[in-house]
């Protein structure tokens, strides 16, 4: 039955729409239990005793160890020609270490939990994404990523209202003990998906310029380049957040509000920048760095609520954008055998850029909040070097 689907130009293309759907599913019961737990954990660390500069280490840590080895476990993926595996591994880890969370009292187990569930986003997410761009060729890779991505930040936005409401009712342990529920759906999508696609690669259109002897096209170096310097201009949340609960612009209810809020603009952001990405490719990356240059002054300088307000929509488009064009790039630029190794080397120097970024950041806040808005406003100015360079070279190949 399943090789019919693959017999049938049609019917391969319903089919990859359906996987493309459920893996969304997935990803917004996951994003429930871990964006729902991100939306407190700056205040949650306050409350803790961490610093700024604890803060920024940590979540920096955790995202660059999240996306640090990934090339890793891509390449292991790409190797045994298995992604489902390691897939249902990673998401294991969200069900395992965010409602531990509701049983931590020192800042120094969270920060261990919270790195755990992103050590287990590197082992899933290269496979994952691997799988997705097998199925986004047959609809667009832009609007593909875009359509996970939005049904993503649907789950980002529930988390945070539902997260808001125990925590109104209850306290914090409370909060991070229910999103156990989600977690444990998320499994359960995801082990019926596997079932239905065993072998998702059947489903990749042979593109010109995909395959390319195995080799990676030059040009995703230079893409690189722009992509450590425009992500490590961009602050995290959980600086942000910490930044507004202690300067009391926002109460502890409120801030998680304000992350549903960026993660809903998110998902609009990630449908329309997808159908942009399938007709302008590259030009589309323009939106980054001119979206996250105003974020740091309006958030961090006047901590008037309107102003932070505008910061949290510019927010979450910048992260719309990040998480479907640069994610539909890296399968433009990649041949079939080595797809998992290039999402996870493209993964990594992303971690990297978030931990330096914030690392630094962290730092500089607890010096002065200014000198953090001159860094990150001076990095998203100097990533339009790079973009224009990649403008150049896209041109010259399509020539």
């Amino acid at each position: 039955m399943t090789t019919n689907h693959f017999e049938n130009g049609s019917l391969t293309r319903e089919y990859a729409v359906k996987l493309i759907l459920l893996l969304g599913l997935v990803s917004l019961l996951a994003d429930v239990a871990y964006e729902g737990a991100r939306s407190i954990v700056g205040p949650f660390f306050e409350v803790l005793g961490a610093s700024a500069t604890v803060v920024g280490v940590v979540t920096g840590l955790g995202e660059f160890i999240g996306y640090g080895l990934r090339s890793i476990f891509g390449y292991l993926s790409d190797k045994r020609g298995e992604y489902w595996t390691p897939t249902i591994l990673g998401y294991l880890s969200v069900f395992f270490s965010i409602p531990t969370l509701a049983l931590v009292g020192y800042w120094e187990l969270a920060a261990i939990l919270l790195i755990v569930e992103r050590m287990g986003k590197a082992v899933r997410t290269p496979a994952r994404d691997a799988i997705l761009s097998y199925a986004a060729s047959r609809v667009g890779r832009g609007w593909g990523f875009g359509l996970h991505e939005a049904m993503d930040q649907m789950g980002a936005v529930l988390g945070p209202l539902l997260v808001t409401a125990v925590l109104h009712f209850r306290g914090y342990s409370e909060s991070f003990a229910f999103l156990a529920l989600p977690a444990g759906l998320a499994l359960g999508v995801l082990l019926f998906c596997r079932k239905l696609y065993p072998s998702p690669q059947r489903l990749e259109l042979r593109e010109k310029g995909v395959e390319g002897g195995g080799r990676v096209s030059p040009i995703f170096w230079v893409y690189s380049v722009f992509v450590i310097i425009s992500v490590s201009g961009c602050a995290s949340f959980p600086l942000i957040a910490y930044h507004l609960k202690l300067s009391s612009v926002f109460s502890d209810i409120q801030i998680p509000i304000l992350f549903a809020l960026a993660m809903g603009v998110d998902a609009l952001a990630a449908l329309l920048v997808g159908r942009v990405y399938d007709r302008v490719r590259l030009l589309s990356l323009v939106f980054i760095p001119s979206l996250t240059l105003p974020i740091a002054p309006l958030a961090f300088l006047r901590g008037d609520q309107h102003l932070v307000i505008t910061a949290m929509l510019l927010w979450g488009a910048v992260m719309g954008v990040q998480e479907t064009v640069m994610r539909a790039a890296v399968g433009e630029m990649s041949p079939l055998s080595r797809r998992g190794f290039t999402y996870g080397v493209f993964a990594a120097l992303y971690g990297a850029s978030w931990l330096f970024g914030n690392t630094v950041m962290g730092i500089l806040y607890g010096i002065s909040p200014n000198y953090l808005v001159i860094f990150s406003v001076s990095l998203e100015l100097l990533a339009f070097v790079p973009y224009f360079g990649l403008l150049k070279m896209d041109f010259e190949e399509s020539r």
